[in-house]
């Protein structure tokens, strides 16, 4: 599911108050980053969204955030927990071009893995920066081993979207029937088993192949040692 991410000029503009406001709001703990970009910039959720409009409404009412601090204390706001933001470490974002390094990928990759429907830019600030959870670096890695097992990016494709499926079907399964959820789930099964079996038979090729270049490298390193040095004839006798 995609989320709206906003950075601190986002929120600023979108209630029309300062970003010192927005950063004192957050030092008092009444909101929280959801994350934090590669250059420690706070972004921040829908869900912080709902909660300034609620410490807004506090203040038009005359409230100071010291004051809004106590009621939050007492009542708490909207989705929010008391001392959750002192336990909860906020979640690392990426940009697209950090991403890309941090995988040993190019950004254009990125993009085209993003056309095809591998993954998607969930995180989209409203000034237009796609950003990434960290997992999506071992995400990367993941199907830089698929193209590796020799799987096509459309094979990848379907794979990513039985990921999909399973994380739905997880997080809401009462959307389905019981014979459809049961259905899903016996072909993501069925699509496991097979890549265990070819991933079973590449370690028994790479194995092979391994125990192959280990036998021909030594081969060719006592041939290399047998092979007499040539010299060089001198000038002198090429001329005579």
């Amino acid at each position: 599911m995609k989320k709206n991410l906003f950075m601190r000029e986002d929120l600023a503009a979108k209630f029309k108050i300062s970003q010192a406001r927005l950063a004192e709001m957050e030092k008092l703990k009444l909101i929280r980053p959801a994350g934090l970009t590669e250059d420690q910039a706070p972004v921040y959720s829908d869900e912080t969204v709902q909660q300034i409009a609620h410490i807004r409404k506090l203040e038009e009412l005359g409230y100071e955030l010291e004051e809004i601090t106590q009621i939050v204390k007492k009542v708490g706001l909207p989705k929010i927990e008391a001392g959750k933001s002192d336990s909860s470490k906020p979640d690392q974002f990426f940009t697209v071009g950090t991403l890309a390094e941090k995988a040993g990928v190019s950004p254009r990759t990125i993009k085209h893995w993003e056309d095809i429907g591998i993954i998607g830019p969930e995180m989209r600030s409203e000034g237009g920066f796609r950003l990434y959870p960290q997992i999506y670096v071992y995400l990367c890695h993941l199907i830089k081993d698929l193209q590796l097992f020799g799987y096509s990016l459309e094979e990848i494709k379907v794979i990513s979207d039985y990921f999909r499926d399973f994380l739905a079907v997880s997080a809401h399964p009462e959307t389905l029937s019981k014979k459809e959820t049961q259905g899903r789930l016996e072909v993501m099964l069925r699509e496991i088993d097979i890549l265990l079996e070819k991933m079973e038979l590449m370690k028994k090729g790479i194995a092979r192949w391994e125990d192959l270049l280990k036998k021909k490298k030594k081969e060719i390193l006592q041939l290399k040692g047998k092979i007499p040095k040539t010299q060089n004839h001198p000038e002198g006798k090429k001329n005579a």
